[in-house]
Protein backbone atom coordinates (compact mmCIF):
# COMPACT_ATOMS: atom_id res chain seq x y z
CA UNK A 1 0.00 0.00 0.00
CA UNK A 2 1.32 3.27 -0.90
CA UNK A 3 1.19 6.32 1.21
CA UNK A 4 0.70 9.95 -0.45
CA UNK A 5 -0.13 13.55 0.79
CA UNK A 6 -2.70 15.45 -0.56
CA UNK A 7 0.00 17.62 -3.40
CA UNK A 8 0.51 14.34 -4.71
CA UNK A 9 -2.44 13.46 -4.72
CA UNK A 10 -3.88 16.60 -6.37
CA UNK A 11 -1.20 16.64 -8.90
CA UNK A 12 -0.88 13.13 -10.05
CA UNK A 13 -4.28 11.99 -9.26
CA UNK A 14 -5.00 10.45 -12.92
CA UNK A 15 -1.85 8.11 -12.54
CA UNK A 16 -2.88 7.18 -8.92
CA UNK A 17 -6.48 6.20 -10.24
CA UNK A 18 -4.50 4.00 -13.17
CA UNK A 19 -2.66 2.18 -9.88
CA UNK A 20 -5.38 1.68 -7.90
CA UNK A 21 -7.82 0.33 -11.36
CA UNK A 22 -4.42 -1.90 -11.44
CA UNK A 23 -5.59 -2.95 -7.65
CA UNK A 24 -2.96 -1.22 -5.69
CA UNK A 25 -4.86 0.53 -2.54
CA UNK A 26 -3.32 4.27 -1.70
CA UNK A 27 -3.70 6.31 1.29
CA UNK A 28 -3.98 9.76 1.10
CA UNK A 29 -2.28 11.87 4.36
CA UNK A 30 -2.75 15.51 5.06
CA UNK A 31 0.74 16.72 6.72
CA UNK A 32 1.47 12.94 7.33
CA UNK A 33 -2.16 12.25 8.90
CA UNK A 34 -3.59 8.95 6.67
CA UNK A 35 -6.82 10.96 5.82
CA UNK A 36 -7.96 8.92 2.95
CA UNK A 37 -7.93 5.74 1.05
CA UNK A 38 -8.01 4.81 -2.72
CA UNK A 39 -9.17 1.43 -3.29
CA UNK A 40 -10.84 -0.59 -6.25
CA UNK A 41 -13.93 -0.83 -6.91
CA UNK A 42 -15.14 -4.55 -6.67
CA UNK A 43 -16.18 -5.68 -10.06
CA UNK A 44 -19.97 -6.59 -10.57
CA UNK A 45 -20.86 -10.05 -11.15
CA UNK A 46 -22.85 -10.48 -14.89
CA UNK A 47 -26.54 -11.19 -14.57
CA UNK A 48 -28.09 -14.43 -14.05
CA UNK A 49 -30.02 -15.12 -16.75
CA UNK A 50 -33.12 -17.32 -16.31
CA UNK A 51 -35.06 -19.28 -18.50
CA UNK A 52 -31.78 -20.05 -20.92
CA UNK A 53 -32.23 -23.56 -21.42
CA UNK A 54 -35.84 -23.41 -21.30
CA UNK A 55 -37.19 -25.94 -23.64
CA UNK A 56 -33.83 -28.13 -23.94
CA UNK A 57 -34.54 -30.32 -20.87
CA UNK A 58 -37.61 -32.50 -19.79
CA UNK A 59 -37.96 -34.04 -16.36
CA UNK A 60 -39.08 -37.49 -16.62
CA UNK A 61 -41.82 -38.95 -15.17
CA UNK A 62 -40.29 -40.76 -12.79
CA UNK A 63 -38.30 -38.19 -11.49
CA UNK A 64 -39.62 -38.52 -8.10
CA UNK A 65 -40.22 -41.98 -7.93
CA UNK A 66 -38.40 -44.38 -5.24
CA UNK A 67 -34.75 -45.53 -5.77
CA UNK A 68 -34.31 -49.18 -5.95
CA UNK A 69 -32.80 -50.77 -3.02
CA UNK A 70 -29.41 -51.58 -4.31
CA UNK A 71 -29.05 -47.74 -5.08
CA UNK A 72 -30.77 -46.57 -2.07
CA UNK A 73 -28.35 -48.76 0.08
CA UNK A 74 -25.02 -46.80 -1.04
CA UNK A 75 -26.68 -43.87 -0.57
CA UNK A 76 -27.82 -44.53 2.93
CA UNK A 77 -24.22 -46.39 3.51
CA UNK A 78 -25.27 -49.62 3.81
CA UNK A 79 -23.64 -52.30 2.15
CA UNK A 80 -25.40 -53.21 -0.98
CA UNK A 81 -27.31 -56.79 -0.60
CA UNK A 82 -25.14 -59.25 -3.41
CA UNK A 83 -26.68 -61.80 -5.57
CA UNK A 84 -26.20 -65.21 -4.02
CA UNK A 85 -22.46 -66.16 -3.83
CA UNK A 86 -21.84 -69.49 -5.17
CA UNK A 87 -19.46 -71.48 -3.01
CA UNK A 88 -16.19 -73.18 -5.10
CA UNK A 89 -16.58 -76.98 -5.06
CA UNK A 90 -13.40 -78.88 -4.03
Amino acid sequence: MRKVNTHEAKTQFSMLLRRVAAGEEITIANRGVPVARLIPVPREKAQRVLGMFRGQFTVPDDFDAPLPDDLLDLFEGRKPKRAGKSKKQA
